[in-house]
């Protein structure tokens, strides 16, 4: 009786373990909206500067103005695509983070 109850409580500790372990993978590749923000921002700084003579350089500018408030103002969807819109302007592709 006891070797079986051993058993079960074995079996118990071996599946939450997995199930811990499946758990945090997951945790790790998600990224936040705040996150995407800041690696967009700082994509959006190296295309300006790769652009700097761009006449789209300007108008990139401001919407990355516009895309920094957002994100501070806590509607990061928005300046999610804001920072999306300016790169795509200066004709670069914003990175994807699922990839």
């Amino acid at each position: 009786m006891q070797r079986s109850s051993c058993r079960w409580m074995g079996a118990l500790f071996s599946i939450s373990l997995a199930m811990i372990g499946v758990g945090h993978s997951n945790a790790e590749a998600a990224i936040t909206r705040s996150e995407r923000c800041s690696r967009l921002s700082r994509q959006l700084d190296e295309a300006i500067e790769n652009h700097a003579k761009a006449v789209q350089a300007a108008q990139a500018k401001v919407l990355q103005k516009k895309a920094t408030r957002y994100c501070a103002d806590h509607k990061q969807a928005q300046g999610i695509r804001t920072f999306a819109n300016a790169l795509k302007l200066l004709g670069v592709t914003p990175d994807d983070p699922s990839q």
